[in-house]
């Protein structure tokens, strides 16, 4: 089992809800990201108000960052441990939301790969 913030019906901030889920398994081509950030995206406000139309009971989030925890056959280029952001919609107001590898915004985050020549922070140093 896992956390999620759920929303049953459209409303408010007050309709969300911490709830306990089913911890996803990844299939084929899939990653499981453990959150450690998310943000507060204008479309989930629209989803959660019911502006934009969604099934219920239904997890917001859009965008995330944090770790990969588990890959799915056929994954090669990710790797439990591996520093992670995604901005492909997946209900990322879930502790553990499940991800699809296909998708091209899944990727390593920037500071895993190289940082820019003027940033004054280290590789691997977190930014709170």
């Amino acid at each position: 089992m896992t956390h999620a913030i759920v929303a049953r019906q459209p409303g408010g901030p007050e309709v969300l809800q911490l709830a306990e889920v089913d911890r996803p398994v990844p299939g084929p081509g899939q990653v499981l990201m453990k959150v450690t950030a998310t943000g507060v995206n204008f479309i989930d406000t629209y989803q959660r108000s019911g502006t934009y139309k969604v099934s219920y009971p239904f997890t917001p989030g859009s965008e995330a960052a944090g770790t990969v925890e588990e890959v799915g056959e056929g994954v090669t280029t990710l790797a439990p441990g591996d520093r992670i952001a995604t901005a492909e919609g997946s209900r990322c107001y879930a502790a553990t939301p499940l991800l699809t590898r296909r998708r091209p915004c899944l990727f390593r985050t920037a500071w895993t790969i190289s940082r820019p020549p003027r940033c004054r922070c280290r590789a691997s140093r977190r930014i709170t």
